[in-house]
């Protein structure tokens, strides 16, 4: 089987944007042919990551629509769905299409108009997401990460600025992003003293409610030495799920479709957590960068937090995480979030990450959907 190449990526200003998710996929995949220089007629498939353009806009047949934006008929296309882990769903949907041979060119969407709501209607479509039995009584994704860190801190006898630490370092980092919302950094005091939102969590442990898209093309890598030299290779991805009632879980800071996905996107790479130089991590809340980053192998169970203290995670530790400033810090436009995760990871690949680059030459993405619901891991290699 031929490896799979990621030949093309762009990514529109995530942020409250006045376009509607239609426009903002046009826009994204318009970018995205333009620089690799491949013409819409050239796409076999094209796919088109989101979670909820009905609940949010009373739109569907998004898809359908962005082929005809795009000019791409008679293209196949298909939406992926899979909550907040879209996106990275989105990208083994693609990853499949060229890996079989069903496709040699195809192109990943990924995006979500969320802004136009108030706070309390996104939470209400984003809650949908949980079971029934929890949903109803009224549990909610951050009072899930509120117990969650207040577990973690009291079981690891971890310092509450742990995880000020999490937000203040992804803030900083967004600031070298000119495609994240928030580009400014916010100091310990400020994140400690923001409103509580979920105890122990507080306004900056959460991310925002955001506009965006981002897409990504794929293609065997023969055809991607035709175009250019300037790609990055697919060398592992995987999907698993976990309980989807959370409460059900044995041992509610361990993930288990993080575990899962990341042990079969690492055996397909035939890479380890200790061959990783840069992580983009599903930090919707700051605790769950700590349960990744133990769920991927990164750290030892409860040892997450001292690599934090450490440094070791920054931009010049021994593994920086979310370069791109995180969902933290960038947004997160659901649908659009695992397709941005894997445009900074392929940006960092190719040697075009600008001020926020690293030196690295495999890359993984970890996208979460609920809460640990389901899971997508991918690993990106230097070509």
């Amino acid at each position: 089987m031929e490896r799979v190449a990621i030949m093309g990526a762009s990514m529109t200003q995530f942020g409250q944007r006045d376009a509607w998710v239609e426009e903002l996929l046009a826009q994204a995949g318009d970018e995205c042919l333009r620089a690799a220089d491949v013409d819409p007629d050239e796409l076999d498939h094209l796919y088109v990551s989101n979670m909820a353009s009905g609940e949010f806009e009373g739109q569907t047949g998004i898809m359908n629509a962005l082929a005809h934006d795009l000019g791409a008929m008679p293209v196949y296309t298909q939406r992926i769905d899979q909550t907040s882990s879209s996106g990275g769903a989105g990208v083994y949907a693609a990853w499949q299409s060229v890996a079989s041979g069903a496709s040699d060119m195809t192109m990943l969407v990924g995006a979500e108009k969320m802004t136009h709501k108030s706070t309390a209607e996104s939470t209400d479509i984003i809650a949908s997401i949980t079971h029934d039995v929890e949903y109803k009584v009224g549990v909610t994704l951050p009072s899930f990460a509120g117990m969650t860190a207040r577990h973690y801190l009291e079981k690891y006898d971890a310092p509450r600025e742990s995880l000020a630490k999490v937000a203040r370092k992804n803030h900083r980092n967004g600031v070298d992003n000119p495609h994240a919302q928030f580009q400014k950094e916010v100091d310990l005091e400020t994140i400690l003293e923001s409103p509580i939102i979920a105890d122990p969590l507080r306004l900056y442990d959460f991310c925002p409610i955001t506009d965006g898209s981002a897409a990504l093309l794929l293609c065997p890598e023969s055809v991607a030495e035709e175009y250019t030299d300037d790609y990055s290779v697919i060398t592992g991805v995987a999907g698993a799920t976990d309980t989807h009632v959370v409460h059900e879980r044995d041992d509610p800071t361990t993930m288990g479709g993080v575990v899962e996905s990341g042990k079969e996107a690492y055996e397909m790479a035939g890479v380890g957590p200790e061959d990783v130089d840069v992580a983009e991590l599903h930090d919707m809340f700051t605790i769950l960068e700590f349960l990744q980053m133990e769920g991927l192998g990164f750290a030892e169970p409860g040892e997450a937090w001292k690599a934090v203290e450490e440094g070791k995670t920054e931009m010049d530790g021994e593994l920086p995480v979310n370069t791109s400033g995180g969902l933290k810090s960038k947004g997160h436009p659901l649908g659009a979030s695992g397709v941005a995760q894997v445009y900074e990871i392929h940006k960092q690949m190719i040697g075009d990450a600008g001020p926020r680059q690293v030196e690295a030459d495999v890359g993984l993405a970890c996208n979460v959907g609920g809460f640990g619901n389901c899971v997508i891991t991918t690993i990106l290699e230097e070509a």
